[in-house]
């Protein structure tokens, strides 16, 4: 076992690793969404600005009933989906409006620092 495997296994038993390194950076950011209901920065990261253009579509500028109505038509099967449908079912009918309430904010305003 070379010196470089020895390293890596104490990484992995305990020894230094970049887990805090990786902590302190996602705490830093937290404030950008510290306001997000539970599970809606997730959402943004295939339906956001970045989803314009492709086929997945950007929740920007959609109001939060049409939100709901979507995701109880992807809760029902009404609404065919590759994983939306799984998605949807995930989430509370409370969960639910709180996201979408929450994703129908203008973007600059879902990460204004209060």
């Amino acid at each position: 076992m070379t010196s470089h495997d020895m390293r890596r296994a104490k990484d992995r038993r305990g020894g230094r690793s970049l887990a805090p390194v990786l902590l302190a950076a996602l705490v830093a950011s937290a404030p950008a969404w510290a306001d997000a209901a539970s599970g809606a920065a997730a959402c943004t990261g295939c339906h956001g600005p970045a989803a314009l253009g492709s086929a997945i579509p950007s929740l920007d500028g959609h109001a939060a009933d049409e939100i709901v109505t979507q995701m109880h038509a992807f809760r029902s099967g009404e609404r065919k989906a590759t994983v939306m449908d799984r998605i949807a079912r995930g989430f509370t009918e409370e969960e639910t409006r709180a996201i979408a309430e929450w994703l129908a904010k203008p973007e600059a305003a879902r990460h204004a620092q209060p």
